[in-house]
């Protein structure tokens, strides 16, 4: 009787992806960027921060844009738990971000959508740790 029984081999996080969890996966996102305007503000959001560096490295010395830098990773890094919403304050005051007003402080946040489905924490602190994978939050009902 015991031979007949064999285990069913359950892998977390496998190497497909959960549909059902997670939603489709498009690949045009991943090929393209969203829009072409995007690309060129990127670039030139990196020429001025080069240019920033430049300057404040020949005005205070060389070590202050690297300090400067550290201090952009280690905030960049500080993270609440998941299912907790990270306001990256710090960060955000680091880098400028304060004094932008971009989208997202104009549109309602997803986030606090009745629409959304509310963050699995066990799941995503899983993601965390390495022992399952796909995204911490899974996407819109």
């Amino acid at each position: 009787m015991e031979s007949s029984l064999k285990p069913i081999a359950h892998e977390i996080g496998g190497g497909e992806i959960d549909t059902l969890r997670f939603g489709l996966n498009g690949v045009k996102s991943d090929i393209i960027a969203s829009h072409p305007l995007q690309s060129l503000h990127e670039s030139v959001k990196k020429n001025q921060e080069d240019s920033k560096k430049a300057v404040l490295a020949t005005t205070y010395g060389a070590a202050f844009p690297l300090k400067m830098d550290l201090d952009r990773q280690i905030l960049s890094r500080f993270q609440r738990p998941p299912g907790l919403p990270s306001s990256m304050l710090g960060y955000d005051a680091l880098t400028g971000g304060l004094d932008d007003f971009q989208i997202k402080d104009y549109f309602i946040d997803p986030q606090d959508s009745e629409v959304g489905k509310p963050p699995d924490m066990h799941h995503g602190m899983e993601v965390r740790l390495g022992i399952s994978k796909g995204p911490v939050c899974p996407g819109f009902i």
